[in-house]
């Protein structure tokens, strides 16, 4: 079904999309205190990542992990907004939805800390 809000095709789509993005991280860092958490969390262990001894592929690997949290985190958001949109009563299927999105976001916050245990953990073991 088309929907007058769907834009068509072509670098327009391309280049407006740019921009909701970018509405939706000014969003985000506004109004989701946990957003932000994650975000703090992530700038500090971004340079971790970076100076400690490892591969490529691990240094890419750790940093994934953490920009996965944000990713899950701007989804359960909008979860979050749309049934808080339709409505604010108590109803089992928005609890439901909420809680569904916040599981999401603590099994990734679950990947960050096994990958970060796996793989930073030795890393900075062999550097004390």
């Amino acid at each position: 079904m088309d929907t007058p809000y769907k834009s068509k095709s072509g670098l327009v789509r391309i280049w407006r999309a740019f921009f909701y993005s970018l509405e939706g991280f000014s969003a985000a860092l506004k109004h989701e205190h946990a957003f932000r958490q994650e975000i703090f969390l992530a700038l500090v262990l971004l340079p971790v990542a970076l100076f400690l001894p490892l591969t490529l592929g691990e240094k890419a690997l750790l940093i994934a992990t953490l920009v996965f949290v944000l990713v899950v985190e701007l989804v359960n958001s909008a979860i979050e907004a749309v049934v808080d949109r339709v409505s604010l009563d108590n109803h089992e299927l928005s609890k439901r939805a909420k809680d569904l999105g916040s599981a999401a976001v603590f099994l990734s916050c679950v990947i960050v800390i096994i990958v970060w245990g796996c793989i930073a953990g030795p890393a900075i073991i062999k550097l004390l």
